[in-house]
């Protein structure tokens, strides 16, 4: 069932007066695609972030507009806590779109078993599939993972309807040998640590 958002005009604009919505608990949001008029709107900040919490992407809209939307873009503010402003695309369920996906690592890699590190090199890749159908994530098995192994987009199990769009060659996950500690730098063996402090040309012992 698809998150619906209650959302009003929005006829004033500017960073101060978008400051003020947010006060008042609603988000500044645009309504955009498929050739019509873009429409400024704000959304109860409540709601939205729910939609987010949940992984909806295609939500429906009520109030001010109504038609289906694909949350397309969300600003957040420096720590990523709130949300500072959404776009919103205008879409239909069956409507075929190219959307980013979270990967998520699932197991416990036999590599690391054994003494090796796991590393995602990649979080997300871009897949095509309907509107309706847009997976909250990808999941991607590491059990089987040695050391020296990767796992690529390529073994990425694709949902029905969906097609990778990311090229499959492209890594998401290695396991490595862990790498030893470097030497301190400018502390070679045998050598005489600096003294914090000591003047140069100052002998060691003087007052």
């Amino acid at each position: 069932m698809r998150e619906t958002l209650n959302v009003q005009i929005r006829s004033s604009r500017g960073k101060l007066r978008n400051r003020r919505l947010r006060r008042s608990g609603h988000v500044p949001a645009i309504l955009y695609g498929h050739g019509k008029d873009c429409v400024s709107l704000s959304v109860p900040t409540t709601a939205i972030e729910t939609a987010l919490r949940h992984h909806s992407r295609l939500v429906d809209l009520a109030g001010a507009a109504n038609e289906s939307a694909l949350i397309s873009e969300v600003q957040w503010d420096t720590f990523g806590l709130e949300v500072l402003h959404v776009d919103f695309t205008r879409t239909s369920a069956d409507e075929r779109i190219e959307v980013e996906v979270a990967i998520e690592l699932k197991g416990q890699a036999a590599g690391a078993k054994e003494g090796g590190i796991v590393e995602q090199v990649r979080r997300e890749v871009e897949i095509e599939c309907p509107a309706g159908a847009i997976p909250a994530k990808l999941v991607l098995n590491v059990s089987n993972l040695a050391i020296g192994d990767s796992l690529t987009c390529g073994d990425l199990e694709m949902p029905e309807g969906a097609k990778l769009i990311t090229d499959a060659e492209e890594m998401i996950v290695h396991c490595v040998t862990p790498r030893e500690d470097d030497e301190e730098e400018g502390v070679g063996e045998g050598a005489e640590p600096e003294i914090i402090g000591r003047k140069e040309g100052e002998e060691e012992g003087e007052e």
